[in-house]
């Protein structure tokens, strides 16, 4: 942050607040809300899930494209109406009508549609927000920097969302009501968040387009060895965190026995990880970006590799865990943003490359909602407590993924252009 103040940075980081308010629900909160409070089936919920998030996945690359072409009065158009996409159908989720509720083919095909629309608009919104974060400033410190604002910004938004929907869902004849001032509570921060982006955050060092469009963005890609060498851990290591998060309120409640309690063990969660996320970069600053990544995916399995042991009435074990698992989570925001802007060329499609890295996260997505028909094919029942699949599912298969990420990611050498070194983060 040396050629900006850090008043313009703050600018930026403020939208990472709304989009994870809009993230979570639609993530973790929006399946049992379905499945528990409107009668959805698991497995067609699962499956919805599915369809959905796979919608949003090939998308991606795409809209990553269109934002390489887009400069000013453009840009801001083009957030602006992902903003209001974005508004809309995270009410249009929470509170379906009354003849969408009647039906169970209607609720699913209803929750299809707007979880379609709400993600469409996210991820406008978010690779735009990324790429406009990699030009902010040239050297890996301030990329650092406005990582960890981004993020930090977005952890408050995390906890506001692990907290308050649960208290609304849990208040009965009142939901409705809460979800109207929850939804419009959103819109009003999603636009106070944009207006300072686009006004008050430092501006988009924007590159040209690739001449060739797609196909040369691709060949260009291809070609990067770094940036081949990160695609398969960085995956692996998001189905291994997008698996916990779409069970984790089935864990609660069924496993644990403490749905009461899901609120503060999501909100202990995402304060570990904004307590962590400083200090991850610090151990980045003094051992490299690779190396802190690795340990934070060491500290991730060692922690939540005794879930599966857990059961009803083990509430202060489970928060252990979140509190651990939090802390590493640090590693898996920070971290990687940064080392994939090491590895982007200086004239090279920025948004094309975080297109694609965005599409990765949002397959690993697609696929944790399987999890929800793999459940179902196991018996398990939401509501019906001590499904020994349950916990299985929810801890032992995201470890195995992060284990084989791990091991993916071994020590680059001076050479690699993923061996960001700590004097060059410093």
């Amino acid at each position: 942050m040396k050629s900006e103040s850090w008043l313009r940075y703050i600018a930026y980081g403020l939208l990472g607040l709304p989009l994870a308010m809009s993230a979570l629900p639609v993530y973790i909160q929006a399946p049992l809300y379905y499945t528990t409070y409107l009668d959805a089936t698991l497995a067609g919920t699962g499956w919805v899930l599915f369809l959905a998030r796979i919608v949003d996945t090939v998308q991606d690359p795409w809209l990553g494209q269109c934002i390489d072409r887009l400069h000013g009065a453009r840009l801001n158009l083009w957030m602006l109406l992902a903003g209001v996409l974005l508004a809309l159908a995270f009410f249009g989720i929470w509170l379906p009508p009354d003849v969408v509720r009647s039906s169970g083919v209607y609720l699913l095909i209803w929750l299809g549609v707007m979880l379609i629309v709400a993600y469409t608009a996210h991820s406008m919104l978010n690779i735009a927000y990324l790429a406009w974060g990699s030009r902010l400033s040239e050297d890996a410190g301030g990329l650092l920097g406005a990582s960890a604002l981004r993020e930090l910004m977005g952890l408050l938004g995390a906890v506001l969302a692990s907290v308050i929907p649960g208290f609304i869902m849990v208040s009965g004849a009142r939901s409705e009501s809460g979800f109207t001032l929850y939804s419009g509570a959103f819109a009003a921060d999603l636009a106070v968040s944009l207006a300072a982006l686009l006004w008050l955050a430092p501006r988009w060092n924007k590159v040209a387009a690739h001449a060739g469009g797609w196909r040369s963005a691709m060949a260009t890609m291809k070609a990067n060895p770094g940036f081949r060498r990160l695609l398969l851990p960085y995956f692996l290591n998001a189905v291994s965190v997008a698996i916990p998060a779409t069970l984790a309120l089935f864990f609660i409640g069924d496993r644990l026995q403490a749905p009461g309690y899901a609120g503060a063990f999501l909100a202990t969660y995402f304060l570990s990880t904004a307590i962590g996320l400083p200090l991850w970069i610090v151990v980045a600053k003094r051992f490299g970006v690779l190396p802190a990544w690795r340990a934070g995916m060491l500290l991730a399995i060692l922690a939540f590799g005794g879930t599966v042991l857990l059961g009803a009435g083990d509430i202060l074990p489970y928060g252990a865990v979140c509190v651990a698992a939090g802390l590493a989570l640090g590693a898996d925001l920070a971290l990687p943003p940064v080392l994939l802007a090491s590895v982007i060329g200086r004239h090279e499609s920025t948004a094309a490359y975080y297109g694609v890295w965005t599409l990765l996260a949002k397959l690993a997505l697609a696929i944790s909602g399987l999890a929800l028909p793999l459940l179902a094919l196991l018996d398990y029942q939401p509501g019906v407590g001590g499904s020994a699949a349950l916990g299985w599912v929810y801890a032992a298969v995201p470890c195995v993924f992060k284990l084989i990420a791990l091991l993916l990611l071994k020590t680059a050498p001076a050479s690699d252009p993923l061996a960001v070194s700590p004097e060059t983060v410093s």
